[in-house]
């Protein structure tokens, strides 16, 4: 935030961005030098990362979720994106601390419930002075991270041969998943905390115990994002999570639309007005070209940019399928209307590379994979098993038609969540209600009055004004026009 002279290290913010941070950019050097310098001030802080590293900060750093963590998930995306075992070596001790730290501070019950949290920081709910006042619990976000980090130290254990180590902190990671999944989570798999973060978490971090929860889980995540009208409704922490937990429940036409929409908030809208950097805040410039008034508002912001490694991977197709890109998995997947990307990362090894494009109903792809690597490659709308290669450059193609969901006939009792899914439909009912209530168009694609409420009808929304007879009977001719 150069505007604001907090040129500073703020751990919450690397802790999320890590992963794209590590593909744009050979981080190696840069990351391991500043976690040096984590690790020094932890050690001053009994175990306590404090939130800018270096710390310039006035009075004594207390723990905070997201942010301290970045002792454990820094390291682990080092590990995994450069393959250097010696980064966990030096950092281990420093991984360890922090997570011990977090079970001293627990309650017995293994959940981070007291303390001070920034919680899902900036979610675009918060008043613009409460900027950590969000719709996820803080509790769920600290004892979801807890959760995390065990694991992580778990995993850098075992990687180090460390067997003790290892199995001393799997067992703490279940303990601890175990009162997550008590505490906050219904036999059903709803949260606590209804909020697009919460499952984000839950689903991304493994929190649910069983297949049941986690379709169930993910099906009301989607339901969520819905009911938003597809615009961001998450803060710091949920933000990077949302695209891979919708993904790995198999919404994979939620995420491609919540990444696509324009209106505030949302990604693309900043680059409606213009911008060419991440803001701190959705809305940091009002739609009139006014600036926010409130409090964190920034041009120059990276984290909530950190929806790019979702993009390197899913749409661009290239993930580390083995520490350092030993081993490359290259699964494109279309979606959104995206009919073509090239997306190159120079790995240790040297140069890999994924380029698709779709014509004529055809899918082609050519890869490029470095030498002394291999890569398993995925075809999209193939069942076909993965093709294994070795290093060099290959090239495929395969027939491919753009999956088609059937539309089910709406009509004004269709329920206002079955019509805000279906692009088309929002559309035509929007610009129909245009034509003779344009403030209610304007309300409803605001969200006003929809937000918690797409179980209603488009006729008892409608119905709620005066004068609604004309206009209920052209949506209902509108309606049945659509293609199904």
């Amino acid at each position: 935030c150069p505007q604001r002279d907090e040129r500073l290290g703020w751990t919450g913010d690397i802790q999320v961005f890590a992963p794209t941070a590590s593909f744009l950019f050979d981080t190696a050097g840069f990351l391991q030098s500043w976690l040096a310098d984590l690790a020094a001030e932890q050690a001053e802080a009994d175990g306590v990362v404090p939130f800018v590293v270096p710390n310039v900060l006035p009075g004594t750093p207390i723990p905070a979720a997201a942010w301290g963590d970045a002792a454990a998930v820094v390291p682990w995306v080092l590990y995994q994106r450069f393959g250097d075992t010696g980064i966990l070596e030096t950092q281990f001790d420093s991984m360890r601390a922090w997570v011990d730290l977090l079970a001293k501070i627990a309650s017995e019950r293994h959940l981070w419930d007291r303390g001070f949290q920034f919680g899902d920081w900036l979610d675009p709910s918060a008043p613009p002075d409460k900027p950590a006042d969000a719709r996820t619990s803080p509790q769920i976000v600290a004892t979801a991270y807890f959760a995390r980090s065990a694991e992580l130290v778990a995993e850098a254990a075992a990687v180090l041969g460390r067997v003790d180590d290892a199995t001393h902190y799997h067992a703490l990671a279940a303990k601890v998943r175990d009162a997550f999944a008590r505490e906050y989570v219904t036999s059903a798999g709803r949260l606590l905390s209804d909020a697009a973060t919460a499952y984000a978490l839950a689903i991304g971090f493994g929190l649910l115990r069983d297949g049941d929860q986690r379709r169930n889980a993910g099906r009301r995540l989607a339901a969520l994002v819905r009911d938003s009208r597809y615009r961001i409704s998450t803060g710091f922490v949920g933000t990077p999570l949302i695209c891979d937990a919708l993904c790995s429940v198999g919404e994979y036409d939620t995420a491609f639309r919540l990444l696509l929409e324009r209106e505030n908030p949302s990604w693309l809208y900043p680059v409606t007005m213009g911008a060419t950097t991440i803001w701190e805040r959705w809305d940091s410039m009002l739609p009139d070209g006014s600036i926010n008034p409130g409090e964190m508002t920034s041009f120059n912001h990276y984290a909530l940019g950190a929806v790019a490694d979702w993009i390197h991977r899913m749409i661009g197709g290239l993930t580390p399928a083995a520490p350092g890109y030993r081993a490359i998995e290259i699964h494109p997947v279309p979606g959104g209307g995206i009919t073509q990307a090239t997306t190159r990362h120079q790995t240790p090894y040297g140069l890999a590379e994924c380029t698709w494009a779709i014509e004529a109903e055809e899918f082609r792809v050519t890869v490029v994979v470095p030498p002394n690597t291999m890569a398993r490659v995925f075809l999209p709308g193939s069942d076909a098993a993965p093709v294994e290669v070795g290093s060099g450059t290959h090239q495929w193609s395969c027939p491919y038609q753009k999956p088609q969901t059937a539309r089910s006939p709406l009509s004004l009792d269709s329920t206002l969540g079955e019509i805000i899914g279906d692009p088309e439909v929002w559309t035509t009912v929007l610009s129909t209600i245009a034509r003779h209530m344009p403030v209610l168009s304007e309300q409803m694609n605001a969200g006003t009055g929809i937000s918690g409420n797409t179980g209603l009808t488009l006729r008892q929304a409608v119905s709620m004004r005066a004068n609604s007879d004309t206009l209920r009977a052209e949506l209902e001719t509108a309606l049945t026009q659509l293609k199904h």
